[in-house]
């Protein structure tokens, strides 16, 4: 349910968790990394897009990317995804929605004698709906060539959203993985970001 809170955020900024893991070696800036497609990510223009969003924010790793024909030591892995699912949420009945603007439960007198005066107050009730929600998610794995292909950084970054937008969390997830690299190993922190920048 924590979740649902990245989802009723203000709409003029995007929120995501992210939990990182990491052994990041000492005196790697400047070195290699390529990125690796899996199979079903070669000739993806999707995926092309992604990594392009990938390539822009890694710079805090220090890493430069290889070109063809390079080694590299650093090889990076990509996975994202936005599964559908059903939560339910609880919401308060509109006090005006009655056409009175009493709501549900009203009662009171005001003004009187001298100021004098009374009233009840009743919370409006609450009631329970479902909602379909997106979990923008965005996986970026790099391993280590020279230890074996020991991974060495797992960030994932996600956020809640009630509508289909991917591709318009992607750039902000991209650039959440890589928020405070390295970080603490098993860190989990919460991030946001104004849209557009």
């Amino acid at each position: 349910m924590a979740s649902l809170l990245l989802v009723s955020g203000c709409a003029s900024t995007l929120s995501a968790r992210v939990t990182s893991y990491q052994q990041w070696p000492a005196n790697v800036e400047g070195q290699f990394y390529r990125i690796v497609p899996v199979a079903s990510q070669t000739n993806n223009l999707e995926f092309q897009s992604v990594a392009d969003m990938v390539r822009a924010s890694i710079g805090p790793t220090g890493l430069v990317e290889a070109r063809s024909g390079q080694s590299a030591r650093f090889d990076v892995t990509i996975v994202y995804s936005n599964p559908i699912s059903t939560t339910l949420v609880q919401r308060s009945y509109d006090p005006y929605m009655d056409g009175w603007g009493f709501g549900p439960a009203f009662g009171g007198y005001y003004g009187g004698y001298r100021g004098w005066g009374g009233g009840i107050y009743m919370t409006p009730p609450a009631y329970t709906v479902p909602v379909d929600v997106y979990k923008n998610t965005l996986t970026v794995i790099i391993k280590d060539n020279q230890n074996g292909g020991a991974e060495v950084y797992r960030s994932t970054a996600v956020n809640v959203s009630t509508s289909d937008n991917l591709a318009q969390a992607m750039p902000y997830l991209a650039q959440a993985v890589f928020d405070g690299f390295p970080g603490n190993n098993g860190e989990v922190r919460e991030v946001n970001y104004e849209r557009g920048r």
